[in-house]
């Protein structure tokens, strides 16, 4: 028997692993994934957005506590626990010290259009940088880790973990047979059900148009996140938090690959030109707030309009001001020529985008401040950043909805137990995208989920490795005496 069990293999899943072992337990964790694609969506990310009152190593400036929790509040539309989520914004302050000491390296910071020298540290390398450092620094501890180990079923006593149970399976051309895998305690991390076709098909069933939203999806995160576990969760009684439709779902390069497309696929001038749907119509306004903080309401857009479907249209004045896609747009020289490319409506299109013009009250253009530059009298309006289409050639990129995780999960408190009837496990619990859902009811702010994958994965390794009767170190105790 081990002391604690992890199950899942990204930022949340590591952390636990991590403090646990630092508490003195054994641990072994469970990477349903392949080793070549371990780390989750944790793979696809870059930044975590970070709480601090003055300027602090890779940070400008301040970001405190309030200003933080005020975005969140505005993303979420109040659709968030608070004191969970003071937790994660507290907690995003002072780990990037213990990330250090396994061996994850932050850039320096950035300016520019990316809005986030001030509100978030980039990890060097990225996330696959960051997740493979916490890999070595677990298996130099001695952290036991198995791949292709999905867990199929677990096994409950009065809502107390008792055993976890991988199926028969062939890895690598082997046939290996069902285990029974015991703890003391155990945390779940193995992330939502975005990569599941089937209950993604269920959430959001047919539209007004009878069409299937979700057959359209592209899955931007991990193909390994089927929520086989979060199901059996649910099933076994487990509390729920979240609406099954709501997700991390950013507008993506709809030419992007249907699964693991990660940040590159990601469209980023919406906020410079007009966004138009297959009726070349406009349909929301491009220039509501800086992009971080605006980027994942794209995709829930794009996802209600006819056949799921978008074109992000900027002209030349548009260029070297946002990150350069990874697929080259469609350009032309006029508007007629460029609806005839995309296959759009012409007389509607070249309107729309005519009327726009027209409507554009172009005052100081500044693509790095909420700037004056809007339209007066256009339903949508264009808040900032409105400046007439007027200098070829256009280009245009055909925009997909991109689901990176889902948002239903299991309700959890500042211990990151699992509740069943609302009383909360003696040894199970709880971290990353399985819990996220506590925090974000809806939308997204850059850098915040993995706040809450760090903040909650060490709390619930510190609160496992308790249960499995191992004291605290004094990084520990700290993070105990936060959360709770």
């Amino acid at each position: 028997m081990v002391d604690v069990l992890v199950i899942g293999g990204g930022n949340a899943a590591l952390c636990a692993a991590l403090m646990a072992r630092e508490a003195g337990a054994s641990v072994m964790l469970l990477e349903g994934s392949p080793k070549v694609w371990r780390g989750g969506n944790s793979q696809h990310t870059r930044n975590l957005r970070c709480m601090h009152d003055a300027p602090q190593d890779v940070l400008v400036d301040a970001y405190p506590e309030e200003e933080y929790w005020q975005d969140l509040l505005k993303v979420t539309g109040g659709l968030t626990n608070e004191k969970l989520a003071r937790i994660a914004i507290r907690a995003s302050s002072s780990c990037r010290d213990w990330m250090r000491s396994h061996g994850v390296h932050f850039q320096p910071p950035l300016s520019g259009a990316l809005h986030v020298a001030r509100t978030n540290a980039f990890f060097m390398g990225g996330g696959k940088a960051l997740v493979n450092a916490y890999f070595r620094s677990a298996e130099r501890l001695g952290v036991k880790i198995r791949y292709d180990a999905q867990v199929t079923d677990i096994e409950l006593e009065n809502g107390a973990f008792v055993a976890a149970h991988l199926a028969e399976r062939e890895v690598d051309g082997q046939r290996l047979p069902a285990e029974r895998i015991e703890a003391r305690a155990c945390v779940l991390a193995a992330g939502g059900f975005e990569s599941n076709r089937e209950w993604l098909r269920e959430a959001w069933g047919q539209n007004e148009r009878g069409e299937w939203p979700s057959d359209n999806f592209l899955i931007r995160g991990t193909r390994f996140n089927t929520g086989v576990l979060l199901r059996r969760m649910l099933d076994l009684g487990a509390d729920a938090v979240g609406d099954p439709t709501q997700a991390h779902m950013v507008a993506i390069d709809a030419r992007a690959p249907l699964y693991d497309g990660g940040i590159c696929t990601r469209i980023d001038c919406v906020s410079l030109g007009v966004v138009v749907n297959r009726d070349g119509e406009r349909f929301y306004d491009e220039g509501e707030d800086f992009w971080p903080k605006r980027y994942a309401i794209w995709g829930r857009l794009v996802a209600g309009q006819p056949n799921q479907q978008a074109y992000s249209i900027i002209d030349q004045q548009a260029l070297g001001r946002f990150m350069p896609p990874v697929f080259p747009g469609t350009t032309a020289r006029t508007l007629p020529e460029l609806a005839r490319l995309l296959n759009l409506p012409q007389t509607q299109f070249v309107k729309t985008i005519e009327d726009y013009n027209n409507a554009c009250h172009v005052g100081t253009f500044d693509h790095t401040t909420l700037d004056d530059c809007h339209t007066e009298g256009l339903t949508p309006a264009k808040t900032h950043w409105a400046r007439p289409l007027t200098k070829p050639p256009y280009y245009a990129y055909p925009l997909k909805p991109g689901v990176t995780f889902t948002y239903l999960g299991l309700a959890t408190d500042e211990t990151a137990a699992v509740h069943f009837d609302g009383k909360a496990s003696p040894n199970l619990f709880v971290a990353g995208e399985m819990m996220a859902g506590n925090v974000l009811g809806k939308g997204y702010t850059a850098g915040i989920g993995m706040a809450i994958g760090t903040a909650f994965g060490r709390i619930a390794g510190v609160q496992a490795a308790l249960c499995a009767g191992f004291g605290l170190s004094p990084v520990n105790s700290e993070l105990q005496h936060a959360a709770v």
